[in-house]
């Protein structure tokens, strides 16, 4: 199952992943699909974007290689958990803010 699948299959029902055949089958393939993407490196997404156009360029322009440094070795649920931690503060999310991709929309402007 490559990552297009991981994501379909894990996200809640789409009309368009059934049509492109996608689409977890069963309650029980999503949330298999949620466990596969939790075990998921976050460092693999970002090698294996799964988009290449402009709007994938402008996310990776605008991209902090050094912020994402402190999430690299997560994965997705590691990265989960650190989010949803009480005992990181906001300064530290804050800090992360232009290290992750976002799948959409596009970031705003850094100010």
């Amino acid at each position: 199952m490559d990552l297009r699948e991981v994501f379909a299959k894990a996200n809640e029902e789409k009309s368009g992943d059934q049509l492109a055949g996608i689409a977890a089958g069963s309650e029980r393939e999503r949330v298999a699909a949620k466990c596969r993407l939790a075990e998921l490196p976050v460092a693999d997404i970002v090698a294996h974007p799964r988009l290449e156009d402009s709007v994938t360029r402008l996310i990776f322009d605008t991209w902090d290689q050094n912020a994402f440094a402190a999430i690299r070795s997560m994965t997705v649920g590691d990265l989960r958990e650190h989010i949803l931690d009480d005992a990181v503060g906001e300064d530290a999310l804050k800090a992360l803010q232009w290290g992750i991709i976002p799948e959409s929309p596009l970031p705003s402007p850094r100010s």
